[in-house]
């Protein structure tokens, strides 16, 4: 059992490594994410509803869920876990430590990597195994045993590669909402989706749902929102809200801090002072990165 740095003396680790996978993954995953932090206050975490399916493998001690999106679930500690996409933040707790490896999962690729549409996993936390059986404790023992960040990497490149299913295809006009919706930023209504897509808008509602786990305009805020707080966190000096609102597609200022207590449970100030500087280096362990990635490509 790893033991506290500062109960030993020793210095505080803090570890954020970002990588991308390897090419024939890029369609199905945007990013691997690692962390460790040792010896540092115990701390509350939100963690925040984003345009990718949350996949987390820990390393030592497991991931500790407060509250779940869906306050139905009860807390729960999880060595793997498999999230969904979320309209609500999720509580993690930490006692000093914790580490890790964060997959972010493009939705429109479940099917490819878990064998079941994304709307399965909508708004609940599962132990990874439920959906992957033995490959997620396997997977985890392994990146356990590696002996670096760019070993374990490698080892998720070779796991993953052998469980995709290229056969594990989405509906093209949902594909295609999807795509065209995180390039606007979630500016595009849904009648203008519908229209291109040549369906009714309640069956458009329908086939997106059952394929990312949300609505097209739930994915549109979840889209609008998850760009606007990483610009946020990001901006040096920091940004005026107004224009920040303007530039990611809000009403106003006023719109805009409604959608963040919303979703992230917090006003912008609140958020950005409590959690906006660690969301910036990528310690929050369901962190997101600005912009869209190559897509699935359905």
């Amino acid at each position: 059992m790893t033991t506290d740095a500062a109960e030993h003396g020793a210095q505080p680790v803090d570890e954020a490594v970002r990588a991308r996978p390897a090419a024939a993954l890029r369609p199905y995953v945007a990013w691997y994410s690692g962390y460790r932090q040792r010896g540092l206050a115990p701390a509350v975490h939100r963690g925040l509803p984003s345009p990718y399916l949350t996949f987390i493998l820990t390393l030592d001690e497991p991931l500790v869920i407060a509250g779940h999106p869906d306050p139905a679930q009860p807390p729960g500690s999880y060595p793997t876990l498999l999230g969904g996409l979320h309209t609500a933040p999720a509580l993690i707790t930490h006692e000093g430590a914790q580490s890790g490896v964060q997959i972010a999962v493009h939705p429109l690729a479940a099917r490819a990597l878990f064998g079941l549409p994304a709307g399965e996993l909508a708004g609940i936390d599962v132990p990874a195994d439920a959906v992957l059986g033995r490959l997620g404790p396997r997977l985890r023992e392994r990146l356990q045993a590696a002996r670096g960040w760019q070993e374990r990497f490698a080892a998720l490149d070779g796991a993953l590669l052998r469980v995709t299913r290229p056969s594990g295809r989405v509906p093209p006009e949902v594909g295609w909402a999807w795509r065209a919706l995180r390039r606007s930023g979630g500016a595009l209504p849904v009648a203008a989706l519908a229209r291109e897509t040549g369906w009714s808008d309640r069956y458009l509602r329908e086939r997106f749902r059952r394929e990312t786990g949300l609505t097209p305009k739930a994915a549109a805020r979840v889209i609008r929102f998850d760009r606007a707080r990483h610009l946020l966190a990001a901006a040096d000096p920091p940004t005026r809200l107004a224009e920040l609102a303007v530039r990611c597609g809000y009403f106003d200022q006023a719109h805009l801090a409604r959608e963040f207590r919303a979703l992230a449970g917090a006003a912008p100030s609140v958020w950005l002072a409590a959690e906006g500087a660690e969301a910036a280096r990528f310690r929050n362990v369901q962190g997101g990165a600005v912009g869209a990635d190559a897509e699935w490509d359905a």
